[in-house]
């Protein structure tokens, strides 16, 4: 499928969908069973800050193909709401990082895996 059939807006919203039930259902199968604990573990990926810490090292390892950039830069180029406690930066890097998530879950599961393998290369803290 071609990357423009699908909006910014719907890759986003999928890739927020996968990458929060990837990163819980990663907590979970590690054993992590106190609520407390899985919530603080999990912000560290699933908040706006830990998916720009995402997005940051494996753009620096040189991971992402030219058209998950592309799909990066559309949903990066979205945002249309910044929660006050929030900058720009921020949640326009991590609603790219959920445009490639989304396009990866509706186009190419195997590259999904990949992707998710590199993520969770961060450990538990997103390192």
């Amino acid at each position: 499928m071609d990357l423009k059939e699908y909006s910014s807006n719907s890759l986003s919203f999928i890739g927020d969908a996968v990458f929060t039930l990837r990163v819980r259902e990663f907590f979970v199968k590690n054993h992590y069973q106190s609520s407390a604990s899985l919530q603080r573990l999990c912000n560290g990926y699933n908040s706006a800050a830990g998916q720009t810490k995402v997005f940051r090292r494996l753009e620096s390892e040189g991971f992402f193909t030219e058209e998950e950039l592309e799909a990066y830069k559309r949903g990066r180029n979205h945002i249309t709401h910044i929660p006050k406690n929030g900058d720009r930066a921020t949640y326009e890097c991590a609603s790219g990082l959920e445009a490639i998530c989304g396009y990866l879950y509706l186009t190419d599961q195997e590259r999904l895996e990949e992707f998710f393998g590199k993520v969770f290369e961060g450990g538990l803290h997103n390192e």
